[in-house]
């Protein structure tokens, strides 16, 4: 076991910012890529949409993988990375914050 794995979970809320126009496609990318937590051991917990006016993200989520390896094989994922493409054309920003839940 590694050392991350022995850290436990990693929790992580992320808020998505789309790029003017781009709603909707932001919601289309993370419905495809969110459908690939599960593989990596990960769960999706919520997501939750705002108009993603006045300078707020429009989509928050949050979720949770057993170890920091399983997060990093989900973002290395090549499914994933094989849509970086269209991430970069509707998502203008994204910050992860780790966090835990009670």
């Amino acid at each position: 076991m590694s050392a991350a794995d022995a850290a436990g979970p990693v929790e992580l809320c992320v808020l998505l910012w789309a790029h003017p126009g781009h709603d909707a496609e932001l919601v289309a990318y993370e419905d495809r890529v969110l459908a690939l937590v599960p593989a990596h051991g990960g769960r999706v917990l919520q997501r939750a949409r705002s108009s993603g006016e006045s300078g707020h993200p429009l989509e928050v989520q949050f979720y949770s993988f057993p170890s920091e390896a399983a997060l990093q094989a989900y973002l290395a994922d090549d499914r994933r990375v094989a849509l970086a493409a269209e991430r970069d054309r509707v998502v203008a920003r994204t910050e992860f914050i780790r966090v835990s839940f009670s």
